[in-house]
């Protein structure tokens, strides 16, 4: 016997109340049994029959017998009963490099909280946790709450579980026992059914899922917050934590299901009760675990744009976004413009936990964009389907979006009055701070799920969220027609034309957007579920184009629209004749003039809604293109103002904010430099984008790296040839592509200088190996950092009105001519370049400031063998005679590496210069060449070379 593990169990439905008669280390006698075997287990069980006895047990009435088993005697198992060990001791392959082995004890207590009923999970004694998840402890859920005393047998004993449990936990197995000890004095909680709401999913994480104890209680807690995001304003509790079936998986199952599938390893056993309950050595899902690392959060909307703000605002620092060497150099004016706008993409690499963005997707009738929502408030969103796909499908409104792979952005916009540099780590000076975030989502890397209906409103907002307008129940009635999108304008305040009859107020300026596409088939009416055949068209031409004009509610379609894409448009209610028509009574006489000749002219009314539609709609659709129109470049940099409106794709280099009185701005304005993208050209051209008032703030999205695509932008040209663009009402602007995750800058191009000779396939930046030829001029000078007047003795010269300031900065330009061999060009560089330029290291640099800074300004100018200065220095004094020494020595007139940029942009529509003939003497004979005109280019950096050429070498060595 001392091999043999026997159990005993009864199959009798009237045998099954003694299991409240037995009671733990208590002595039964059990009459007329049979030993048994289990199909799938080497072991026996002692089973009752009908006739079985359950008696008291007396000891003078019991007679030891030996047991003899018919059929061959059971295995013994070889391998001894596991020690329990130290958790501390068992090392091994985990989340954390450790898997531990559980205590098994008994432990008597009294519940003194409840910290998730539905998912079984109690508080012991105010230190210790219980989990009776692992029992089916349907019965004591309703016993079971403070003030109730229970003994806890063979309760697995579990430390530092982790995912977000501090203490430590009980949980019994099946093996275990949970006896009631006393019952509790308080009132038992109001519950109007057996089962706690939710019940069934945490059973099913347990019996279906196989979580272990730290993996369970992450998704309990999970799940709670989550409930807390949801419910019940956007869901009811029993909707999102419903069992899930087949046909009907649970919401809240769908939403951690992505992050179950990476910690739950595939093929894990499904737990086996008799097996629990009756191997030696015990295994069950308790035995041993690992820590757990809580894998992701679910914070709410509320909560993640406020630590957006916060990581923003603590990491602005103005000496980082300007750098010492530069802010250094520049007014009080460019400082405090090059602060104004800064933004901070935060990844959700960069949160502990990884946060898991989640949402029900609502548009905006106010702002007209698209906004995540939850209980707490709402988070606007830009939203691609994927890279250069835009969101084109209204149904997804009312989704709950799910994104582990997002980008939060942080816009910060600073109003300051710093008066130089020097003063950037004094906050005092920063008097206004403002910030804008939202997210940018690729749908691609979401997972979108349907939430039931009705959706009901926010708790935030007394009005409910402009969800996808849906037509009563019952046989549905109405009618649509298709359209083709071929030009949407912009979103902002427009006057429109008051029809008769109206108010007598003043109309006021209304959020409006117009869309301008062509009619495709006829009318089409509700046939149950789907649409009946167009109607003929009588009297309409085959290319009959439509203005629609969206404002008041329908203007929530906004980030739906997009041009080369097919929509229907909807009306509910019983069919009207000439609806669609002009003249129907929709149509209002308000059409803009610069989209006159329309054939309809519709308001899209609050209750009609938009659908995509498909090709196989109608099949006429096929033949129509699709492609985004492109201005050519050809178009762009041309001095030809036939079409001042052009179209075109470009990545975003730079997004400066410029104030009134900055760089001779009369009105705030947004200057963004784009890079063309042209098939035609290796080296896109660049180009700058001006967004005044009343296009401010500017769209989201519109940030250095993005790829956008603008639609209808107005030409111009500047009064020294260059093309740049503005905003207008019939612009639209489209985002193709989110800024990079990762912002690795590519080397510049290493060149010839004859290469940038040949126009538009020459780049804007590039690198080169040259040789500095001469010295055109140089200026040192020291002005005030308010009027930029000259300060000499450091004290701004300017008397009427007198400066507020006396804070002076340093300036400096020099012009080189440098040439490698295929061509020459003059290279204007400023401020601290001017320092590599000529040789000079930080120190000397600073002392030469300081012996201009009695002068105020030393000017010299190079125009032969010799220095020509200006009226502002002598020839005979010692600052100028070292300047003019230093640069007419190899100090200067050395070979480099420069960095440098165009200093006329690609966009001049100004040709360049033929070669022009030159005449030469050597010696005795005369040379005519043709020679290439200069180019000039803005210094980006200067290097000295890794290895000099023979002549390097040579120079410096005399």
């Amino acid at each position: 016997m001392a091999a043999m593990c026997l159990s005993s169990c009864s199959q009798v439905p009237a045998q099954l109340v003694w299991h409240r008669a037995l009671w733990p280390h208590k002595a039964y006698v059990l009459t007329e049994l049979r030993a048994s075997k289990l199909p799938g287990h080497r072991y026996r069980i002692w089973m009752t029959s009908p006739s079985s006895q359950l008696l008291p047990l007396k000891p003078e009435c019991v007679r030891e017998l030996e047991l003899e088993l018919e059929g061959a005697p059971l295995e013994t198992n070889p391998q001894p009963l596991p020690i329990l060990s130290n958790p501390q001791d068992k090392k091994g392959p985990g989340p954390d490099g450790l898997v531990r082995d559980s205590r098994l004890l008994s432990y008597t207590g009294t519940v003194t909280g409840t910290l998730n009923r539905a998912a079984g999970l109690y508080e012991l004694d105010g230190q210790l946790g219980l989990c009776l998840a692992y029992q089916q402890f349907h019965g004591l859920r309703r016993v079971v709450r403070p003030g109730v005393r229970l003994e806890l047998q063979d309760v697995h004993l579990l430390q530092s579980v982790g995912g977000g449990m501090r203490r430590p936990m009980l949980a019994p197995c099946l093996r275990g026992a949970v006896l009631l000890q006393g019952f509790s004095r308080l009132a038992p909680e109001t519950q109007p059914s057996r089962r706690a709401p939710g019940a069934s999913l945490y059973e099913q994480l347990v019996w279906e899922h196989q979580l272990g104890l730290p993996l369970y209680l992450w998704a309990t807690k999970a799940l709670e917050e989550l409930a807390c995001k949801l419910c019940p304003h956007v869901l009811r509790h029993h909707q999102f934590l419903q069992h899930s079936s087949p046909g009907n998986p649970s919401l809240g199952l769908q939403i951690l299901a992505p992050t179950l599938e990476v910690l739950v390893p595939p093929g894990c056993p499904g737990r086996d009760p008799r097996s629990e309950i009756l191997e030696e050595p015990h295994h069950c899902p308790l035995q041993k675990y690992a820590r757990l690392q809580t894998p992701c959060s679910f914070p709410t909307l509320a909560a993640l744009k406020e630590e957006g703000k916060c990581r923003a605002w603590a990491s602005f620092d103005p000496k980082t976004l300007l750098p010492l060497p530069e802010a250094s150099h520049l007014p009080s004016c460019q400082l405090n413009q090059r602060l104004a706008w800064s933004w901070l993409c935060l990844l959700p690499s960069a949160f502990h936990p990884a946060p898991v963005l989640l949402g029900v997707l609502v548009p905006s009738s106010r702002k007209g964009c698209l906004r995540l929502q939850d209980q707490s408030g709402s988070l606007p969103c830009l939203l691609l389907a994927k890279p250069s796909q835009p969101l084109t499908d209204p149904g997804l409104i009312g989704c709950l979006v799910r994104a582990e792979r997002f980008q939060l952005v942080v816009e910060r916009n600073v109003r300051s009055s710093f008066p130089s540099w020097k003063e950037l780590s004094m906050t005092g000076f920063m008097q206004k701070k403002q910030a804008r975030v939202y997210v940018q989502i690729f749908l691609a890397d979401a997972l979108i799920l349907s939430v039931p209906r009705p959706v009901l409103h926010s708790a935030t907002s007394s009005r409910p969220p402009q969800t996808e307008p849906s037509l009563p129940e019952g046989p549905h009635i109405g009618q649509s027609r298709l359209f083709l999108l071929s030009h949407k304008e912009a979103l902002m305040k427009r006057n429109f034309c008051v029809p008769p009859g109206a108010s007598s107020e003043v109309p006021k300026p209304t959020l409006s957007f117009l869309v301008l596409g062509s009619w495709l088939g006829g009318t089409q009416r509700k046939e149950g579920t789907g649409w009946g055949p167009p109607e003929p068209r009588e009297g309409e031409d085959s290319d009959q184009k439509v203005l629609l004009i969206f404002l008041r509610s329908s203007v929530r379609w906004f980030e739906f629209l997009h041009p080369g894409q097919l929509y229907r448009l909807v009306v509910p209610g019983p069919p009207t004749p000439m609806l669609f028509k002009e003249g129907g009574s929709s149509c209002v006489s308000q059409r803009p003039p610069e989209l006159a000749g329309c054939a309809s002219c519709l308001t899209v009314q609050d209750e009609w809604t938009l659908e995509l539609a498909s090709s196989q709609d109608i099949p006429e659709v096929l033949a129509i293109s699709r492609a985004l129109p492109e201005s050519s470049l050809a178009d762009l940099l041309s001095g030809n103002f036939t079409d001042s409106l052009v179209s075109f794709s470009a990545e975003i280099l730079s997004h400066l904010w410029i104030k009134p009185g900055s760089s001779g701005a009369t009105r705030r304005c947004v200057k963004l430099t784009v890079a063309l993208e042209t098939a035609d050209c290796e080296f896109p051209p660049h180009l700058d984008i001006y967004i005044e008032d009343p296009h401010l703030p500017p769209p989201r999205g519109l940030l250095p790296g993005a790829r956008v695509y603008f639609t209808q932008l107005e030409k111009k040209v500047s009064r020294s040839h260059n093309v740049y663009c503005c905003f207008r009402p019939s612009t639209c602007v489209q985002v193709l592509s989110f800024p990079p995750d990762t912002t690795i800058s590519a080397p510049l191009p290493h060149i010839y200088l004859a290469e940038l000779l040949q126009g538009d396939k020459a780049p804007f930046r590039a690198t080169a190996s040259c040789h500095v030829v001469s010295v055109f001029s140089l200026q040192l000078l020291w002005v005030c950092a308010h009027c930029i007047s000259i300060c000499p003795q450091g004290r701004c010269t300017r008397q009427s009105p007198a400066c507020p300031t006396q804070t002076s900065i340093s300036q400096a330009s020099i012009r080189l001519l440098v040439e490698d061999g295929t061509a020459e060009a003059v290279v204007t560089c400023r401020n601290h370049q001017v320092a590599a330029a000529l040789g000079l290291c930080p120190s000397e640099w600073t002392s030469l400031l300081e012996l201009v800074r009695g002068l105020g300004r030393v000017a010299l100018q190079f125009t032969g063998p010799g220095a020509q200065p200006e009226s502002s220095a002598k020839t005979d004094e010692p600052l100028t005679l070292f300047l003019w020494t230093l640069c007419t020595s190899f100090s200067v007139l050395r070979p480099i590496v420069l960095s440098f940029e165009l200093e006329k942009k690609p966009s001049k529509i100004i040709r360049i210069e033929p070669p022009r003939l030159q005449r030469f003497q050597c010696g005795e004979f005369p040379f005519l060449t043709r020679v290439n005109p200069r180019i000039r280019l803005s210094c980006l950096s200067i290097q000295e070379p890794e290895h000099p050429s023979a002549l390097g070498a040579l120079v410096s060595s005399c």
